[in-house]
């Protein structure tokens, strides 16, 4: 993603799971356009439904979309099918960035620093020279000029040596230059634009339901070489570039529910993520906030804190405003981003989090657990057979609660803050609080919320009325109500 602090969380799934979920959405459907995706835990990769299982239609036909997400080691995977026959690609879900990328050239990509990966097969390669339908975007597109980040629309096409009379007459046939795209964290791809068709599968209101929905010259960058960034990634943002943006759906909205961690290597467990119409409908007894315009990141989501509850002791004091506001030249906020994984807050806030927390937890720390890892706060627990890592233990620990602007408060669901970091030895387990501080000084947002933190909660962006809705959710029986679970 194209913001700070990423470690990116991603997403998989069969099409074959909606046939139940269908029923559901259908009652939902509505005139306008919308598209639904499940979100799966697994590190399995599962095939794709072949498209001659539904019938096409264009976008006007189908009032739904469905299209499968499975959850990873360290993200939330969209299955992606582009081309001309249709080739599939796994791609991280990321709402902090915009361009939709795949790795492109079999065994021609390059990942740089990307050791823990060599040998990750969930990624196949995407091949254009394969695909009939494959065309490189032109110099003179607005996409083309909005990877550019070019304010003169000329630039992209001079840099191909266009002339000056196809410039005037704004009629090069030149493809676009290559570019390079940077993540906050440090992440870098290097490609092409790229246009395909893109396959989604929605729900339409004809008889038969699930159709198959082409995208022609569906807009993405065909990756040859990384960065640490070995796996491609389906942007969320609210730039042109977006995966919504470019399938109509920017003025409607989308939402998620993130399955518990504790289904990574479920490749039957999953829970949808839901685009347009139907994901802002019937929502109203959601608490909502505000989304707050970011004039330095306009296209990423932002909403403001006013205060942290730890149990039933009072608010976490000094948050500060910069974590609902923004200053002159516009850093702060509190970034929302499923790409990145943990929870950052600014200090002094996260040490004071962290004392807050020490005071009133009695179990013994684990000191050697936290030199070894990233987390500053971890202790030993003790477990025995009649309870699970991730439940009754949980009850210890006392209750996280952000309580965002417009009065929305959200307590944290269990598992949600500490979260064991092996299996149990001697009769204990060692926990940690995955939330983690800002390393970017004041430049950028001054906290992110991030995905783990997002698990069991149903998070709706209404992006028609620029708010964000949160209801904590065990979002595995919810999916399970719709049919979204394989036998």
């Amino acid at each position: 993603m194209a913001t700070p602090l990423t470690t990116t969380f991603l997403f998989l799934l069969t099409v074959a799971t909606f046939f139940n979920f269908n029923q559901t959405l259908a009652s939902h459907s509505s005139s306008s356009t919308s598209l639904v995706l499940g979100l799966t835990h697994s590190q399995v990769s599962l095939p794709s439904p072949k498209a001659s299982s539904y019938s096409k239609k264009m976008p006007s036909q189908v009032s739904d979309m469905v299209e499968p997400l499975r959850e990873v080691r360290d993200g939330y995977l969209i299955s992606l099918s582009l081309g001309t026959p249709p080739q599939v690609t796994q791609v991280y879900m990321d709402t902090g960035s915009d361009l939709t990328w795949v790795p492109c050239g079999n065994l021609s990509f390059v990942c740089i620093d990307c050791d823990d990966y060599r040998n990750n097969n969930l990624m196949p390669t995407f091949s254009p020279s394969a695909s009939s339908s494959s065309l490189r975007d032109l110099c003179g597109s607005s996409f083309c000029i909005d990877i550019h980040s070019s304010d003169n629309s000329i630039d992209p096409c001079t840099i191909v040596g266009c002339s000056l009379a196809t410039l005037l007459r704004d009629t090069c046939p030149r493809p676009c230059p290559s570019f390079a795209y940077t993540y906050g964290a440090g992440g870098v791809v290097q490609g092409t634009l790229s246009r395909d068709t893109l396959r989604v599968h929605g729900i339409s209101t004809t008889p038969n339901n699930i159709v198959t929905m082409e995208i022609p010259k569906f807009c993405f960058g065909c990756i040859g070489s990384t960065y640490r960034e070995p796996i491609g990634i389906a942007g969320f943002g609210r730039g042109a570039l977006s995966l919504p943006s470019q399938l109509g759906f920017l003025h409607k909205g989308f939402s998620h529910c993130f399955l518990a961690f504790k289904y990574a290597n479920n490749p039957n467990v999953s829970s949808p993520l839901v685009v347009g119409d139907v994901a802002i409908s019937s929502k109203e007894n959601l608490q909502f906030t505000p989304m707050l315009k970011s004039p330095m990141y306009p296209n990423n989501y932002y909403i403001g804190i006013e205060a942290i509850t730890i149990g039933n002791a009072s608010a976490v004091t000094q948050v500060p405003s910069s974590l609902r506001e923004f200053d002159s030249q516009g850093n702060g906020g509190l970034l929302i981003d499923s790409g990145t994984t943990y929870t950052h807050f600014p200090e002094p806030l996260y040490s004071n989090l962290l004392s807050v927390l020490e005071s009133v937890i009695s179990y013994p720390r684990a000191k050697e657990m936290e030199t070894k890892t990233s987390f500053d706060l971890c202790y030993l627990v003790p477990y025995t057979m009649n309870n699970t890592i991730t439940n009754q233990d949980d009850l210890q620990f006392p209750p996280i609660t952000f309580h965002f602007l417009n009065n929305v408060s959200l307590a944290l669901p269990q598992g949600n803050h500490f979260y064991a970091m092996g299996a149990p030895v001697n009769s204990s387990v060692v926990k940690c609080l995955l939330f983690q501080t800002m390393d970017d000084g004041d430049y950028g947002p001054a906290g992110v919320f991030g995905s783990f933190q997002q698990q069991n909660v149903e998070v709706v962006y209404d992006l028609a009325k620029e708010r964000i809705g949160f209801q904590a959710m065990d979002c595995a029986s919810a999916a399970a109500s719709q049919g979204l679970h394989r036998n």
